[in-house]
This record gives C-alpha cells, structure tokens and sequence, in this order.
C-alpha cells in the first residue's frame, strides 16, 4: 500500500477558505484595534452582533463576487480583483447596516482602517493559500483504469474541475485492445504494473471507468477486489464526475440508469414545496414591484432602440410536459424568425442593442415574475425550452425529458454554472446540471442559486 499524500477535496478546500477568511479578517481587525487609534470595531462579548453580521456580509458577498470558486481562487490576478469587490461591498454594508453594526465613526480615517484591514487580511491569506495549499505537493494523484473510448473527455472534464485533481496512468482494461492511446501527460501501463504503479507513483485512488464491468479482465478484477479489501481507494467515474462537476453525467449512463437518479426526497416533501411555493411568491411580488418602477426607463429604451412591442410571449413547456406562455421584454428584432425556431447564437444579429443590454443584465426576465405568481413557473429550477427544441433534443440527449418533474425556473443551477446554450453540446451541458439539481433539490442548493445568481448578474453573464 502506498502512503498517502496529504489532499484537500473540494469541500473542505471551500470550508478552509471560508473558516481561514474570517478567521484572518477577526485577527487582523483584532491587531488593528489593539495597535493604533482604530476604535470603530472591537470583539467584545456585549458586541458580539457586530461580529456575527461581519461574518455574515463576509460570507454572503464571498460567495456572490465567487471567492470560493476553487479555479479562480488558484489564480491571485483572478482572485485579487474580486477580494477587492468583496471587500469594498462588505464596509459598504456594514457602514450602512442600522442597528446590528456601530454607529459611523465621526473620523472618517476609522473607516480607511476598517476597510485596508478587511482587504489586507483576505489578500496575504489568499496568497498564502494559493504558495501552499494549491501547491502540486496536494495533489490527488490518480490512476484510471478502463476502456479508451471517451478517456478524453473524462480527462479533460476531471482537471477543469479541480486542478489538484492528476490523473497520472492509464490502464486499459479492454479484452481486446487497439492501438496505445496517445495522450499528453498521460502514461498507458500494462494492467500487471498496478502494484508498481502505485507504490512508484504514490497513487491514492484509482477510478475504474468502464461502460460494462464485463469488460474488466479476470486480472485486473482480482487486482482491484485485492486493492479494495486492503482499504485502498477505488471509484467509480459517474461517481467522481459527479463530485468534481456538481453534474450528472448523462452521457456515460447506460442501461443501469436508475443507480444515476435517486432523486431528492425534496421533490415530494411538502414542506419543502409549501415554503418553496411560498418564497416564490414573495420574491415575485416584489420582483413584479420592482419591474413596475423601473418600467418607464425601459419603455423609453424600447421606443428609442427596439422600436416595437415591449413585451414578447412565447409558448413555453412547463412541469409534467404542460405548455405555458412566457413572458419576456422583447430583445431581438420583430420577426426575428422567419423560418422558423432557430438557435440563438453569440453576437446573434438579431438581437438589437438595447435587448443586448437587457439580456447582459437579466432586465428582460423580469416579466417571468408574472409567470411565478401564476404557477407556470418556479423562482428556481430548469429553465424552460419551447416545444421545437425540446422534441429535437429529446431524440439527441438521453433523460432530457426528465427536465419535466419539476417547474421550470426563472434561474437555476445550470444557468449559473454555465453560460447560456446555444448548440446541442451546451443543451447536453445544462442537462447534466438541471439533472444534478433535480437529484439533490433543497434549501441549501436553492440558497446556494440565489446567491450565485447575484454573481451572473453582476459579471454580465447573462444570455
């Protein structure tokens, strides 16, 4: 057995980050306060509100302006723009916060210490983070045995989603083999190399990923029962792509397909539904609120940029396969399609450049409010596809109707994890993702949306 390397998952490199940041923003505020003529915020025990909203604001603005997106929490010129965002939003509200936080301080200085101590202690933790813990010495090193075909793809999905995440070996399991697979950084061994592999490698963990278990040798089986009963980590790959991705990897799932789909018991819970109903109608109603005040400004940027109708409808397929009008302010030219349904493509010509605008910022989905309070809709869950695409990736993509147990969603798990489609690939994309949402629904995914929706919004990723 070989000895094992020191590794952070993905969920407890994501808990390090968040319990280090507000430990390093609680001591160096600490620091601060005993050090110089810093008196606006003290941890007392009488104080201890002040602590708990700091950390609140810490975390809720972390997530928002995505500090704890482990690909770009590796890279310090990705991650200082957005400690600098963070940092500036957190004393922003804190200032601002009645009640909970301390009254503003009359010199003004008291809040340049407040905010240079919050930035400071986020930037040389993350620096830190990003000499050690990032470091190649944590990585996961991991040796894949299967078939070659889509070894590719599994390869590449795998280092995408977590860079400490190595596949260093390959062994092909296959009765009948081809030519060696050619693969950069990728080193093929024969399935009588495992142990030597191992010790010589220090692998700690091996990933069988194979459509059919019949195809694993007699070997190469005993092998791995040897290696299992001995404790050594072994995986199947929907598992690991489950876990590195947040997804459900549809397109590897065969005709053992119900393994892949135990859906979450929230889909039928009712209190879960009755306080999820009851929330989309309370956000709704004040998103419909919030579209009636600023409807002037956006009805004078129609007459001016879009000129004609403000509002577009288009049928819709709802939960359990009904069909539902949408509504949406209108962004593209009047009859945009002439031929038909097509996709909407990047830089689509159709699109005018106030819709460009409307789009970037979401501003065009404020009528699907309307849809929530009427039922068609959740505040989160697939987004909706007309009937056309839905019939033509149906054929193409496996479980796609699957989307259908649930409302559809004014956000959702794969609209703030992914850009927006506009090909077959980026539908299978999102499937896998409104797939993983369905599979896992609950209030902590919901939060987990609504918070990262503010991120889409605010980077302009929207369609």
């Amino acid at each position: 057995m070989s000895r094992q390397n020191i590794h952070f998952n993905i969920s407890e490199r994501k808990i390090l980050l968040r319990i280090f940041d507000i430990l390093s923003v609680l001591a160096v505020l600490q620091f601060v306060g005993s050090t110089f003529d810093f008196d606006y915020f003290t941890i007392a025990k009488e104080n201890w509100y002040w602590v708990f909203v700091l950390v609140l604001y810490l975390s809720v603005f972390g997530t928002i302006f995505e500090l704890y997106d482990l690909q770009k929490a590796s890279k310090l010129d990705t991650v200082w723009t957005n400690i600098v965002l963070t940092s500036a939003t957190i004393v922003l509200f804190y200032l601002f916060t009645p009640f909970f936080t301390p009254f503003l301080p009359d010199n003004r200085l008291q809040i340049v210490f407040f905010f240079t101590s919050i930035l400071g202690a986020l930037f040389f933790w993350r620096l830190a983070y990003i000499t050690f813990i990032v470091a190649p010495r944590f990585n996961r090193k991991v040796l894949l045995v299967g078939e070659t075909s889509n070894i590719k793809t599994i390869i590449d999905t795998f280092n995408d989603s977590d860079p400490n995440y190595h596949i260093v070996g390959f062994i092909n399991c296959e009765k009948v083999k081809t030519d060696k697979i050619k693969y950069l950084g990728l080193v093929e061994y024969s399935p009588r190399e495992i142990y030597q592999v191992i010790k010589d490698e220090n692998i700690s963990e091996i990933v069988v990923a194979t459509y059919n278990s019949e195809n694993i040798t007699s070997e190469i089986y005993t092998d791995l029962i040897t290696l299992l009963e001995g404790g050594f980590p072994i995986k199947e790959y929907t598992q690991v792509y489950e876990e590195l991705t947040q997804r459900v990897p549809v397109q590897f799932v065969g005709k053992d397909f119900y393994k892949y789909f135990p859906f979450s018991r929230s889909n039928q819970n009712k209190m879960y539904l009755f306080f999820h109903r009851f929330f989309d109608l309370v956000i709704a109603i004040v998103g419909v609120l919030a579209g009636i005040i600023i409807l002037p400004l956006i009805a004078l940027g129609n007459v001016m940029a879009n000129r004609g109708p403000l509002f577009y409808t288009q049928e819709r397929i709802g939960k359990n396969g009904n069909l539902f009008k949408i509504i949406k302010f209108r962004t593209m030219i009047k009859n945009a399609e002439p031929n038909g349904a097509a996709w909407t493509e990047k830089n689509d010509a159709r699109i005018t450049l106030f819709g460009k605008f409307l789009r970037n910022t979401r501003l065009d989905e404020i009528p699907q409010f309307w849809n929530i309070i009427r039922g068609d809709m959740s505040l989160i869950g697939p987004r909706p596809e007309r009937p056309y695409f839905v019939r033509e990736l149906s054929q193409l993509l496996p479980f796609y109707e699957t989307r259908h147990i649930v409302k559809p969603g004014l956000t959702g798990w794969a609209q703030v994890k992914t850009r927006y489609g506009a090909s077959v690939d980026d539908s299978l994309l999102k499937l896998q993702y409104d797939l993983y949402y369905i599979k896992h629904r609950g209030f902590f995914l919901d939060i987990n949306i609504l918070i990262k929706t503010f991120s889409t919004v605010i980077f302009f990723r929207g369609q």
